[in-house]
């Protein structure tokens, strides 16, 4: 796995987690144990994919506490990012 950010937000459905980067990368929102998975390389599940233009904007489909992966795909660089959340 190479280098990744992450946040941990909770968030209510419909909350707009927008994503500004200044390097394309993954970006993601995972719950709990899906990034547990991830971290141990196990399948799993995610809502948004590979972005080269920003911001990437990501919609909570529930609410709860999910994780914010920005994912350099197997990289490492000095990036430089913004993570917001816009309420629904």
């Amino acid at each position: 796995m190479g280098q990744f950010i992450h946040g941990r937000e909770h968030l209510s459905a419909g909350d707009c987690v927008q994503v500004d980067c200044d390097t394309e990368c993954n970006v993601m929102l995972l719950t709990d144990s899906e990034f547990t998975k991830y971290k141990n390389r196990k399948s799993f599940s995610y809502h948004g994919g590979h972005f080269n233009r920003f911001p990437a904007q990501l919609v909570a489909p529930r609410a709860g506490y999910w994780n914010v992966i920005l994912d350099l795909g197997g990289g490492s660089a000095n990036i430089r990012y913004s993570i917001q959340v816009v309420k629904a």
